[in-house]
């Protein structure tokens, strides 16, 4: 009896905190796809990613999104607010600009300023001379609260980007995802004009963003429903847009193109089958939400990322389910002959030989 006095009262406290407790997290019912197979088929489990070397400088915090310039420098930005440039062997390295917030989005603009997707910060621009200047943090009266990546179109007039949720900032990823509220938007903004558009809404997480061939469309991750959407830029299905590929293995973070015929799809995690056991029922998932307040997420360290060729057939599968693996990869970039990963949680980048990576 003394035993399990205690014992309940524990039980109840847990129960009624998992019940009761406040959150701001309201979760919309769902009903995702039967996830595909990690045993056989195009998703198929192997170990092409064990072999990645640690490049560039290390001991950093959370290499994100990666640039390769014309000398082989790796520039990141980094979870303390700094854009780095390394070289490949770390032993030179330079900080670029300190923008106060969480870079998580890079590319280049023809005239040589860096454009930066910051979470906090919205879309900034970083001159060769080093002047650091905000570009952009509201489209139709709604701030930004999660910026996330950037795509920048070859005649320098548009970027493309994304802003994760209106509701929920940087370091509230699980909530977002858990919520599954919809309020990602992919976005252009127009550097003659100075103005920034809508292009899609109601995006669930809207991460990834890259440009396609010919720049008639820009793809944009959606990491709460598995699956990349499409937004049609030229042609007759000009501002439209469309599923490029569904049901993916996990969650699907930034999204890169190798300016000829390939995409690199970049994948947190493979999906959670409690999260999606769940999709539907929005009060157990809200308790779900108050516990990972408490306890570590189960996020399965498996390192996943994939190549998708222009009409979203998937044409390289890479993952590593080894101990200590290079997880989770939340950045692919091809460049020459290496395959470039950048990662929020790792504190290093890493590479792999691109003919290692699409050996069939």
């Amino acid at each position: 009896m003394k035993l399990r006095t205690p014992l309940l009262a524990l039980a109840v406290g847990i129960a009624g905190y998992l019940l009761l407790a406040p959150t701001a997290v309201a979760p919309v019912s769902w009903t995702p796809p039967k996830a595909p197979s990690r045993s056989e088929g195009i998703y198929a489990e192997n170990t092409i990613l064990k072999d990645v070397q640690r490049v560039g400088l290390e001991n950093i915090p959370g290499p994100e999104a990666l640039l390769v310039d014309s000398e082989n420098f790796i520039i990141t930005g980094l979870h303390d607010g700094r854009v780095i440039k390394t070289s490949s062997d770390g032993n030179s390295v330079k900080v670029l600009a300190q923008t106060g917030g969480r870079p998580l989005g890079l590319a280049w603009h023809p005239d040589g300023r860096l454009i930066i997707a910051d979470a906090f910060k919205g879309l900034l621009a970083l001159s060769p001379d080093g002047k650091l200047e905000t570009l952009t943090t509201t489209a139709d009266n709604l701030p930004f609260r999660f910026t996330d990546d950037v795509s920048i179109d070859a005649a320098g007039r548009y970027a493309y980007f994304s802003d994760a949720s209106s509701r929920w900032s940087y370091g509230h990823d699980g909530e977002a995802i858990m919520e599954h509220g919809g309020d990602g938007r992919l976005l252009r903004y127009d550097f003659q004009r100075k103005v920034t558009e809508v292009l899609v809404d109601k995006l669930e997480f809207a991460n990834g963003v890259a440009l396609g061939p010919k720049e008639a469309f820009v793809l944009v991750n959606e990491t709460g429903a598995y699956r990349i959407t499409r937004y049609w830029i030229t042609g007759p299905k000009a501002g439209t847009h469309d599923i490029f590929i569904d049901n993916l293995p996990g969650l699907p973070d930034n999204l890169s193109f190798n300016g000829s015929d390939r995409f690199w799809v970049a994948l947190y995690s493979p999906r959670n089958p409690i999260l999606d056991t769940f999709a539907s029922h929005p009060f157990v998932r809200k308790m779900l939400a108050r516990a990972l307040k408490i306890v570590p997420a189960p996020v399965e360290h498996h390192a996943m990322a994939l190549a998708l060729d222009s009409e979203g057939k998937v044409v390289a599968n890479l993952q590593d389910g080894s101990r200590g693996n290079y997880s989770p990869i939340t950045t692919v970039r091809e460049y020459g002959e290496w395959l470039y990963f950048g990662s929020l949680k790792q504190t290093s980048m890493a590479r792999l030989p691109l003919a290692k990576a699409l050996k069939k």
